[in-house]
Protein backbone atom coordinates (compact mmCIF):
# COMPACT_ATOMS: atom_id res chain seq x y z
CA UNK A 1 0.00 0.00 0.00
CA UNK A 2 1.32 3.45 -0.89
CA UNK A 3 1.94 5.86 1.93
CA UNK A 4 -0.43 8.79 1.70
CA UNK A 5 1.11 12.21 1.45
CA UNK A 6 -0.03 15.61 2.59
CA UNK A 7 1.71 18.75 1.44
CA UNK A 8 1.10 21.93 3.46
CA UNK A 9 2.32 25.36 2.44
CA UNK A 10 1.96 28.31 4.81
CA UNK A 11 1.27 31.85 3.62
CA UNK A 12 0.98 34.73 6.09
CA UNK A 13 -0.76 37.89 4.95
CA UNK A 14 -2.33 40.61 7.05
CA UNK A 15 -4.82 39.20 9.52
CA UNK A 16 -4.76 35.64 8.29
CA UNK A 17 -2.57 32.62 7.78
CA UNK A 18 -3.49 30.47 4.78
CA UNK A 19 -2.49 26.80 4.81
CA UNK A 20 -2.73 25.28 1.33
CA UNK A 21 -3.23 21.54 1.61
CA UNK A 22 -2.67 19.01 -1.16
CA UNK A 23 -3.09 15.27 -0.84
CA UNK A 24 -4.92 13.17 1.71
CA UNK A 25 -6.02 13.95 5.26
CA UNK A 26 -6.19 10.60 6.98
CA UNK A 27 -4.88 8.61 9.94
CA UNK A 28 -1.34 8.85 8.53
CA UNK A 29 -1.32 12.61 7.87
CA UNK A 30 -3.72 14.13 10.43
CA UNK A 31 -0.93 14.56 13.00
CA UNK A 32 1.11 16.53 10.44
CA UNK A 33 -1.83 18.91 9.88
CA UNK A 34 -2.35 19.26 13.65
CA UNK A 35 1.32 20.07 14.18
CA UNK A 36 1.30 22.85 11.57
CA UNK A 37 -1.92 24.42 12.90
CA UNK A 38 -0.69 24.15 16.51
CA UNK A 39 2.50 25.94 15.48
CA UNK A 40 0.45 28.78 13.95
CA UNK A 41 -1.68 28.94 17.13
CA UNK A 42 1.42 29.68 19.25
CA UNK A 43 0.94 33.31 18.14
CA UNK A 44 -2.62 33.12 16.81
CA UNK A 45 -3.73 35.37 13.95
CA UNK A 46 -7.39 36.48 13.84
CA UNK A 47 -8.03 33.88 11.12
CA UNK A 48 -6.52 30.65 9.82
CA UNK A 49 -7.73 29.52 6.40
CA UNK A 50 -7.32 25.88 5.40
CA UNK A 51 -7.40 25.86 1.60
CA UNK A 52 -8.59 22.34 0.83
CA UNK A 53 -8.61 22.74 -2.95
CA UNK A 54 -5.87 20.15 -3.36
CA UNK A 55 -7.27 17.61 -0.90
CA UNK A 56 -8.17 14.36 -2.65
CA UNK A 57 -9.34 12.29 0.35
CA UNK A 58 -10.38 12.74 3.97
CA UNK A 59 -11.18 9.86 6.33
CA UNK A 60 -12.85 9.89 9.75
CA UNK A 61 -9.55 10.72 11.44
CA UNK A 62 -9.18 13.71 9.12
CA UNK A 63 -12.72 14.89 9.85
CA UNK A 64 -12.15 14.60 13.58
CA UNK A 65 -8.90 16.52 13.25
CA UNK A 66 -10.65 19.38 11.43
CA UNK A 67 -13.23 19.63 14.23
CA UNK A 68 -10.59 19.50 16.98
CA UNK A 69 -8.48 22.15 15.25
CA UNK A 70 -11.52 24.38 14.82
CA UNK A 71 -12.19 24.15 18.57
CA UNK A 72 -8.53 24.79 19.43
CA UNK A 73 -8.53 27.87 17.21
CA UNK A 74 -11.72 29.10 18.83
CA UNK A 75 -10.18 28.73 22.30
CA UNK A 76 -7.23 30.83 21.04
CA UNK A 77 -9.71 33.52 19.85
CA UNK A 78 -8.92 32.64 16.26
CA UNK A 79 -11.34 31.64 13.49
CA UNK A 80 -10.54 28.49 11.52
CA UNK A 81 -12.07 28.68 8.04
CA UNK A 82 -12.17 25.92 5.42
CA UNK A 83 -12.03 27.14 1.84
CA UNK A 84 -12.20 25.45 -1.56
CA UNK A 85 -13.90 22.44 0.01
CA UNK A 86 -14.52 19.80 -2.67
CA UNK A 87 -17.96 18.34 -3.37
CA UNK A 88 -16.95 14.94 -1.97
CA UNK A 89 -15.92 16.49 1.35
CA UNK A 90 -19.01 18.71 1.55
CA UNK A 91 -21.12 15.58 1.05
CA UNK A 92 -19.27 13.77 3.84
CA UNK A 93 -19.64 16.78 6.15
CA UNK A 94 -23.39 16.84 5.42
CA UNK A 95 -23.81 13.10 6.00
CA UNK A 96 -21.91 13.20 9.30
CA UNK A 97 -23.60 16.39 10.50
CA UNK A 98 -20.22 18.11 10.86
CA UNK A 99 -20.84 20.82 8.27
CA UNK A 100 -22.54 23.01 10.88
CA UNK A 101 -19.58 22.56 13.26
CA UNK A 102 -17.10 24.06 10.78
CA UNK A 103 -16.81 27.46 9.11
CA UNK A 104 -16.79 26.96 5.34
CA UNK A 105 -16.06 29.72 2.85
CA UNK A 106 -16.19 28.40 -0.68
CA UNK A 107 -16.34 31.57 -2.77
CA UNK A 108 -13.26 32.11 -4.87
CA UNK A 109 -10.96 34.97 -3.99
CA UNK A 110 -10.23 37.60 -6.66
Amino acid sequence: MDRTELSITVHRSGDEVVLRLAGEIDMLTAAQLSAVVNEVLVDPPPRIVLDLGGVTFCDSQGLGTLVVLSRKASHAHCLLVLSNVGDFLLRVLDITGLRSALMIRNETAP
